[in-house]
């Protein structure tokens, strides 16, 4: 019974390190271009409010500059 509470408890743990890994800046410009439908001109990290965020610059299809902050921990757009 140890041994199967101890590779169900590795199984669980291996499927939730992804939740754990911070935003790459690959899928920063993945999320700001889905978001948006723009085409990503640039992608640097930066800090806002004490947090750490990828400052995604895109153009839109109209040719409008716009900035799309996504936050590193939760790549969630802000």
């Amino acid at each position: 019974m140890k041994l199967v509470t101890a590779l169900l408890c590795s199984v669980l743990m291996a499927l939730a390190l992804p939740a754990w890994a911070d935003t790459s800046r690959d899928d920063a410009a993945a999320i700001a271009q889905r978001s948006s439908g723009a085409r990503v001109l640039s992608v640097e990290r930066a800090e806002r409010a004490g947090y750490a965020v990828w400052r995604v610059k895109v153009v839109t299809p109209q040719g409008e500059v716009r900035v799309i902050l996504v936050d590193v921990a939760s790549g969630r757009v802000l």
